[in-house]
């Protein structure tokens, strides 16, 4: 089962509750102790590229995975994206099989020996800077510049999955939004590790035209950050209605979509989602329901492929 962010998680400070929480957190910091103890496995055979992040949920690894993938793709370079098998993720899983050649596989381990028996030369993981297998080529580390590091805590005292000193392990991050919060973050970040590369990322519509901005709107979503689709849309002009979040990774049943089908139908409201969540959805429902098309551009390209080839 998917649970929704706790809203305490993305404070400024911690408060109450996430200090009553800290001692639940001792057995994620013991897990990384070893984690960072254990010896990992180097693939000479493929160049590993992993998309990952600290903060839990909802901080663009997907999209970033696929970026990278058309980008190098351009290079005439054989490639895939990988993703370890989780029957919650099915939408990622999706959305990866959409865009990319893809592995899926119980292990990450058994996805890169898959991937050198297909002789791919590059494989890009979907997820993973925690697993205890790999020794990856690069490591990449996703951040949302608005939430940063939230309230700074280890699940489940707050959103991180590592202390925010875990970064001297990376070799980039890559913040995603205004870049009026990043200046004092990049200060943040090269005090931690003053070799790690940092690149600016922000979402852009696909050809706006096609959507009718005269209209109004009902928009669902069952993502890591529902306010990132919103914010998004208001800035580019459409008129917001009514809005229904689900959890992350949603499984929507034919109750939920009735449900929003029949509340825009009442209101005169046309219907708009991610792609994310539109993969779940009954191929039937096409004319009733559209997704936002979205691109992710990432400044520098230039020194991005250089800095992933070399």
């Amino acid at each position: 089962m998917n649970l929704k962010k706790p809203s305490f998680w993305d404070f400024k400070k911690p408060n109450l509750l996430s200090y009553f929480l800290l001692p639940l957190t001792l057995p994620v910091i013991i897990r990384n102790f070893f984690f960072i103890t254990l010896k990992k496995k180097k693939f000479p055979e493929i160049k590993t590229i992993c998309v990952g992040n600290i903060y839990l949920g909802g901080t663009g690894k997907t999209p970033l995975c696929i970026k990278i993938y058309e980008i190098l793709k351009e290079k005439n370079l054989n490639i895939a994206t990988a993703k370890k098998f989780y029957d919650n993720q099915k939408d990622e899983q999706l959305l990866l099989q959409k865009k990319t050649k893809t592995i899926i596989a119980n292990t990450r381990k058994d996805a890169v020996l898959e991937s050198i028996k297909k002789k791919y030369a590059i494989l890009i993981f979907d997820d993973g800077l925690q697993d205890s297998q790999i020794d990856y080529d690069k490591k990449l580390v996703c951040f949302k510049s608005d939430n940063w590091i939230g309230n700074g805590q280890i699940i489940p005292a707050g959103p991180l999955r590592e202390k925010i000193s875990s970064l001297k392990r990376f070799d980039a991050i890559f913040l995603n939004g205004k870049k009026d919060y990043n200046k004092e973050l990049t200060e943040k970040i090269l005090r931690i590790n003053s070799n790690i590369k940092i690149f600016q990322t922000s979402y852009k519509i696909l050809d706006i035209n096609k959507y009718d901005l005269n209209s109004e709107y009902l928009i669902f979503s069952g993502i890591g950050e529902p306010k990132d689709f919103k914010n998004l849309l208001v800035e580019n002009g459409f008129k917001i209605k009514k809005e229904i979040i689900f959890s992350d990774h949603f499984e929507y049943t034919s109750k939920e979509i009735n449900k929003i089908l029949d509340l825009a139908k009442n209101e005169n409201l046309k219907i708009l989602t991610t792609e994310k969540d539109y993969m779940k959805l009954s191929q039937s429902l096409n004319k009733e329901i559209s997704f936002l098309d979205i691109d992710l551009e990432i400044e520098n390209k230039k020194e991005l492929i250089n800095f992933l080839l070399n």
